[in-house]
């Protein structure tokens, strides 16, 4: 089992943000409790009411706020929800404190599996991809389709940029930091963020980087807020280490469900250079490529992703739901890689078709496995890390 699957308490059990999340027109929220848990959902009802159903989950130290620029774009087309993963935006911490990939999946399955809407389109950001690809692995009963946008994927050697995040992971960094930048305002620790997270942090208005420093100084205040972020950032470096059928990368062979892959051109936490290797991983991918994007392209390019999103949903409207809790193929199976297209030249971008077998799915939130060989495609440091050592993110990542 690894170091961040097993049972943790939470700094503070059962301690609530003192406030609801702020709700674009249109959106409404709630909480949803289970056993142990506490999710906050974000909700976007379509006024189709045959719109098939969607769910948002967002990165290290985001929140379901990062998804309303996108949930607004496909308003007319999917009934979209957006979680508030344990701990972060307005989610209390779970009871168990356990922050790992795993654990935010197996928070994920159980919302599904208490709200039982179908299968969803799962649309998934950096570390919330990460959590997508295990849920749509082991449960292909649960997804329809899969978007995951900048995923935390393993890729080695990570990007500089993204090396510094990744130090939260490591006793008495986030002190030693905090320390360090005592004396700097908010708003520079909100400017630092989004120019790690954006491609071009200009699109931001004045009014956005406003709401977006209430949002930082609101998250660092919760007495729980470096626990949440430390344990996160450990649970990424554990998944990104993890070999054998529980790799991030072996779980991505198992998906079944159609997926659209969205890269930035301008990434600093995600390199856009593994897109190829991601578009081969899945064996029924479609790959868009922003040139101008960072991280978070739902939030910097909501247009073209959503349009991406359409073409997806278009491609795949005819294709019978999976019924299936555990899928076994013992012969290869032919991947369709189809390209997204654009208006934007060099927008789109695909990859050589590939041959995958299938393999048996694994249980949910199953962590053992070997360590992989940094060499062969894993490492800590590299994909999710949108909040650098700055911790909170009113931008997500």
């Amino acid at each position: 089992m690894s170091s961040t699957d097993a049972p943790h308490t939470a700094a503070v059990p059962g301690a609530a943000p003192p406030q609801g999340p702020r709700l674009s027109p249109g959106e409404s929220a709630r909480t949803v409790r289970l056993p142990g848990l506490g999710l906050v959902v974000r909700s976007r009802t379509s006024p189709r009411p045959d719109a098939p159903p969607a769910l948002y989950v967002h990165g290290l130290g985001g929140s379901s706020q990062n998804w309303s620029a996108l949930m607004a774009a496909l308003g007319d087309r999917v009934d979209g929800r957006a979680v508030d993963l344990p701990g972060f935006g307005h989610s209390p911490p779970p009871d168990d404190g356990n922050y790992s990939i795993a654990g935010h999946a197996r928070a994920v399955i159980r919302l599904l599996e208490a709200e039982p809407r179908g299968p969803v389109h799962l649309v998934g950001n950096s570390m919330g991809g990460a959590v997508s690809v295990k849920v749509a692995a082991a449960r292909p009963d649960l997804v329809r389709t899969l978007t995951l946008i900048s995923p935390a994927l393993p890729e080695v050697p990570p990007q500089r940029t993204a090396l510094p995040t990744g130090l939260i992971s490591v006793p008495g960094i986030p002190a030693l930091y905090l320390r360090a930048t005592r004396n700097w305002p908010t708003e520079r620790r909100t400017r630092e963020l989004l120019a790690l997270c954006y491609g071009d942090p200009s699109v931001v208005g004045e009014q956005a980087r406003a709401e977006a420093v209430a949002e930082y100084q609101r998250r660092i205040g919760l007495p729980y807020f470096w626990d949440v972020m430390v344990r996160s950032t450990r649970g990424i470096v554990d998944a990104y280490t993890l070999g054998g059928q529980h790799s991030l990368w072996r779980q991505a062979e198992r998906v079944l469900a159609p997926t659209l892959l969205v890269y930035g051109g301008r990434d600093k936490l995600v390199s856009v250079k593994v897109a190829r290797r991601a578009s081969r991983a899945f064996r029924d991918s479609r790959l868009l490529v922003i040139p101008g994007s960072g991280h978070v392209a739902m939030m910097e390019h909501p247009e073209l992703v959503a349009r991406a999103f359409r073409d997806l949903l278009a491609e795949t409207a005819d294709r019978p739901e999976r019924t299936d809790t555990a899928v076994r193929t013992d012969t290869p199976a032919q991947r369709t890689d189809t390209a997204v297209r654009t208006d934007i030249p060099d927008t789109a971008a695909r990859t050589d078709p590939a041959v995958r077998t299938g393999i048996a799915d694994a249980p949910a939130g199953t962590d053992q496995g070997a360590r992989e060989d940094p060499g062969a495609g894993s490492g800590p440091g590299g994909g999710d890390r949108g909040t650098g050592p700055a911790g909170a993110s009113a931008t997500g990542s």
